[in-house]
């Protein structure tokens, strides 16, 4: 990956590329200083301490929401907005032909963005009201605070929206992926000081973990990175021969080619997705501390339950499984194999191809989806035996790696279009 980044720098498009993202990325981090006026920040820090909910939002800020500046609400919202969108597509009838439309992806993607842009709105008020009045610096003009609350976090997600467009358009790798990934990366330096403390330090709470803990931690770091990497390199190869055509005195086809599918097409989304679902009913019930539903949680269906990581795999295969629906139409990819006369050897085309690549991707997603729960719940539940709490857990490990690798790989795919480009010219 090194590598491709010092060939990538050398040329001049692609370096122009990378600045430009980088720039972006360091406007963003800049950003995330920013205070939004009126909020106690060192509230909202213990609050992110205190519920998993706002603990797993301020990373995926970077840090913002922990402080409250003007990303406090990052990204997330416009996933949120992304997740039931999707969702609506399936159900609403109207929403599906709207997509299949020849402009329809870009009508999909405004409606998602001005979705997400509203749940900011939404989200950003009603945490600082349930958290009560003891975050906000001043008990006066209570509308004109919220307001401004409200509509200066809904502009900073508007903005960071924007940012993730702009990456995607002009710069290098998905722009939402690599606003998570800066994210992600701004909190390593925090929490490796937080693991030397849990080490060296005696004052710490729960300080002085044993010797053993150490090189535990390093072997599973190196175990989830190997992992992922064989994993989304791991492709299933489905042969594809075409036949031969001959037109005038010329024959075309003949040639045999193959239709790639990865091993965990989806990344890491339906992880993200699942996530942020189950950690909904945790923050309901942590704004009212001392009623029974909140005992009830914590006791049987809190994190580090049996119920909490049964219904967190569960999620995990079904957002993987409504993600390979939308991502892969086999009758489609049938019907373009048939046109163009290709075939795969020994099943007949038509349905029987379109049912034999539906089979084919459903174990492949199953794959995925398992792996993916084995990635986020196994490491989380050693983390758990060993006495290690921490928001940067296995997942944001995941995302680091695979955001990572999709960007080597259309570094990889940009330089070697470049190089046709320069052969043909």
């Amino acid at each position: 990956m090194f590598a491709t980044l010092v060939n990538a720098w050398k040329i001049k498009d692609i370096r122009k590329k990378i600045l430009f993202t980088l720039m972006l990325v360091v406007i963003y981090r800049l950003g995330s200083f920013i205070p939004i006026p009126g909020i106690n920040a060192s509230a909202i820090a213990a609050a992110a301490g205190q519920y998993d909910i706002l603990g797993f939002l301020n990373l995926l800020s970077g840090g913002a929401f922990g402080q409250f500046t003007i990303f406090a609400m990052g990204i997330s919202p416009y996933i949120t907005g992304s997740i039931i969108i999707n969702l609506l597509t399936i159900a609403i009838p109207a929403l599906e032909r709207l997509s299949k439309e020849e402009d329809g992806h870009e009508k999909i993607e405004k409606i998602t963005r001005f979705t997400g842009i509203g749940l900011a709105l939404v989200q950003s008020i009603g945490i600082v009201l349930g958290l009560g009045k003891e975050v906000l610096l001043s008990q006066e003009n209570l509308f004109l605070t919220y307001l401004t609350i409200g509509l200066t976090a809904t502009a900073g997600t508007a903005f960071l929206v924007w940012l993730g467009e702009r990456i995607t358009e002009k710069g290098i790798g998905n722009g939402i992926s690599m606003i998570i990934f800066a994210s992600i990366v701004s909190q390593v330096p925090r929490t490796i000081i937080s693991f030397a403390r849990g080490f060296f330090d005696p004052t710490n709470p729960g300080g002085n973990l044993d010797w053993w803990v150490l090189p535990l931690l390093i072997v599973m770091v190196l175990v989830l990175i190997t992992g992922v990497v064989f994993i989304d390199k791991g492709v299933r190869k489905i042969t594809v021969q075409y036949a031969k055509r001959v037109v005038g005195r010329k024959m075309y086809g003949g040639q045999s080619t193959h239709i790639p599918l990865k091993a965990n097409a989806n990344g890491v989304m339906p992880l993200i997705f699942a996530m942020t679902i189950i950690q909904f009913p945790g923050m309901i019930a942590q704004f009212w501390p001392n009623s029974g539903f909140y005992n009830f949680y914590i006791k049987y269906l809190g994190q580090g339950t049996p119920v909490y990581y049964v219904v967190y795999s569960l999620l995990i295969l079904a957002f993987a499984y409504f993600y390979t629906t939308i991502s892969f139409n086999p009758i489609e990819i049938s019907k373009n194999l048939q046109q163009y006369g290709g075939f795969i050897p020994g099943i007949r085309p038509g349905r029987t191809t379109s049912d034999y690549l539906g089979k084919i991707s459903n174990r492949l997603t199953l794959f995925g989806a398992l792996f993916l729960a084995v990635i986020a719940i196994i490491p989380a539940i050693l983390m758990g035996a060993i006495g290690l709490k921490s928001m940067f857990g296995p997942t944001s490990l995941l995302i680091m790696v695979s955001v990572a690798l999709e960007t080597a790989t259309q570094l990889e795919s940009q330089m070697l279009m470049r190089h046709y480009k320069g052969f043909l010219g």
